[in-house]
């Protein structure tokens, strides 16, 4: 059985780090105290756990795993709607933590992703998610791609002026937490 965690990482000393961003929502913190550092979810919240001493090295990966598997699992949701209304799939499916894009698509075909649209609202991921797949249609911002997004996604506007609005802090929050 694990302990409680009685002194949280530096990462964590903040007053308002009593909670975490996922999907929109903010989940309170329940701390434990275990053998590795690790972060799931609970009954009530987000469960962090970490050993007695643990770094903010080791709870950032653990924290940078969790939320991938989160992103993981919202992908695995949405993928299968889109495909096969394209010509093909990308080549592969990246997250990570991008500097200032939310999402690309390479020439080669391979999607790319901002981690910290897992923190946000799941319409706004899947908008981003949607407007990537449509580069596999059309290479461009012309109106026809904007066609075939709002076909897929019809409240696009109201997705990326949510990310305009929200979209530095949970950046922020995700380079505080990952980076």
């Amino acid at each position: 059985l694990a302990k409680r965690a009685s002194t949280p990482t530096r990462l964590f000393a903040r007053e308002h780090d009593q909670e975490l961003h996922l999907r929109g929502e903010r989940l309170p913190i329940e701390w434990r105290e275990g053998r590795f550092a690790r972060a799931e979810l609970g009954e009530h919240g987000l469960r962090l756990t970490q050993p007695a001493g643990g770094s903010d090295q080791r709870m950032r990966a653990a924290l940078k795993d969790f939320y991938l598997q989160q992103a993981r699992i919202d992908l695995g949701l949405w993928l299968p709607k889109y495909l096969p209304t394209l010509p093909r799939a990308p080549v592969a499916v990246k997250l990570r933590p991008l500097s200032s894009l939310w999402g690309s698509l390479s020439p080669s075909d391979g999607l790319s992703l901002d981690l910290a649209l897992v923190l946000g609202r799941p319409s706004a991921f899947e908008y981003v998610l949607v407007h990537e797949l449509c580069h596999l249609l059309q290479r461009n911002h012309s109106p026809k791609f904007w066609r075939e997004v709002e076909t897929r996604c019809p409240d696009w506007h109201t997705q990326r002026d949510y990310l305009k609005l929200h979209g530095q802090s949970l950046k922020a929050e995700a380079r505080r937490l990952f980076l």
